[in-house]
């Protein structure tokens, strides 16, 4: 079943050259958004991704923006709290910051201070990984906060970026592999 499920999954994702610059190869995940039966099958497989590994999570925290889509999915599905990770000046109560570096320049994010609780474990959720800053971020606010990051799912790896490597030790299940 996750075979085909897997298949339908990448049949789903649109492929866009030169976006937004000329060379990037975007993977479009909004076909996989549009049809609900795949949405909610995608969450399933992460489930059934997680169980395998024996990911026992409960807290999901996704960053913004495609990781709240799912993140939310799975943390409904699952029973368990879900954590917005934003960019800064969107959370309204007290919060902590995680500053980045990008191949071309800095970045920021923010998680409200009460979000997770010490020892608390955590999986984080996004659409992509590509070079593993955003989801360094993530697990760096984790951290502050006391939580155990167990675990990343993601529905793309971009292949030939190292990202796993750069989220090491954290493990990662990628649902989907494309060349960068």
């Amino acid at each position: 079943m996750s075979d085909d499920l897997t298949q339908k999954l990448r049949d789903a994702v649109r492929t866009v050259p030169d976006f937004p610059i000329e060379g990037i190869m975007f993977r479009d995940i909004t076909p996989v958004l549009s049809d609900g039966t795949l949405l909610s099958a995608t969450t399933d497989l992460f489930i059934e991704r997680m169980n395998e590994a024996g990911w026992k999570p409960e807290a999901i925290v996704g960053p913004e923006a495609r990781g709240f889509i799912f993140g939310a999915l799975l943390a409904a599905e699952l029973g368990i709290s879900f954590v917005p990770v934003r960019k800064p000046g969107k959370l309204p109560a007290s919060k902590m910051r995680v500053d980045y570096s990008l191949e071309y320049g800095t970045n920021s994010l923010e998680m409200h201070e009460d979000a997770l609780k010490p020892g608390e474990r955590a999986v984080i959720v996004d659409d992509l990984l590509a070079t593993g800053g955003t989801v360094n971020a993530c697990v760096e606010l984790c951290q502050k906060a006391g939580a155990e990051v167990v675990g990343a799912l993601f529905v793309i790896e971009l292949d030939g970026l190292d990202g796993k490597d750069a989220i090491s030790p954290v493990p990662s299940i990628s649902l989907l592999d494309f060349p960068a």
